[in-house]
């Protein structure tokens, strides 16, 4: 399924990719500079007369996920009959907290109980890649993740924890760096079985907390 229908926790997937697939480098430039006019610098001086150019490279980079439909990385699947927890953890991810604009990093773990159908284990991070690679928040963030996991596969269950320190958090307001936020969406048997979410969460942190 890949239509951009409005749901509370959907991934718009672009609906003409011809007028997606590139970054307006030069109305980013534009902008920068004028953010380094608002603050009161010289855009013009040596160090930063680049810098609108860098950043545009960057965000180019940071927002690539809003070119591609993350369900692509689960389309290919495996019939095996297997009916056990399948978990992959400590899946690194940088994203962009969307009311800032200042990265948020860290760590997700996607585990999942087949009906049938296995998923190659790299396609777990692809899509964690895709979706982190756009403004993001990260309690939606790892809904996506789970509500995709479900609609493609219609696994038994599904579980998603994510944890991140967020550079909003650390670098402005409150400002206390090493903090951590972690969010979790736990679909099927890891909803309605405690002795299932257990485990999962034993298998993600085990003596590590």
């Amino acid at each position: 399924m890949s239509s951009n229908e409005d749901k509370p926790h959907g991934v718009p997937v672009p609906k003409d990719a011809s007028a997606t697939n590139s970054v307006d480098h030069e109305r980013i430039q534009r902008a920068v500079r004028e953010i380094l006019l608002a603050v009161g610098e010289d855009p013009d001086r040596e160090g930063l007369v680049e810098t609108p150019a860098r950043v545009a490279r960057m965000y180019a980079e940071m927002f690539s996920g809003l070119r591609e439909d993350p369900r692509r990385h689960l389309k290919k699947v495996f019939t095996e009959r297997y009916d056990e927890i399948v978990l992959v953890r400590d899946i690194q991810f940088q994203s962009m907290c969307e009311h800032h604009l200042l990265p948020f990093m860290g760590k997700a773990h996607i585990g999942y109980v087949p009906a049938g159908k296995v998923l190659g284990l790299s396609k777990l991070a692809r899509l964690v890649e895709a979706i982190s690679r756009r403004p993001q928040v990260q309690e939606r963030m790892t809904e996506q993740i789970a509500t995709m996991m479900v609609e493609e596969l219609s696994p038994k269950g599904v579980a998603v924890v994510v944890e991140a320190e967020h550079s909003c958090m650390a670098l402005r307001g409150v400002r206390k760096p090493g903090s951590r936020c972690v969010t979790s969406a736990m679909k099927g048997l890891f909803r309605d079985n405690l002795s299932t979410r257990a485990e999962v969460m034993h298998l993600i942190y085990g003596d590590r907390r």
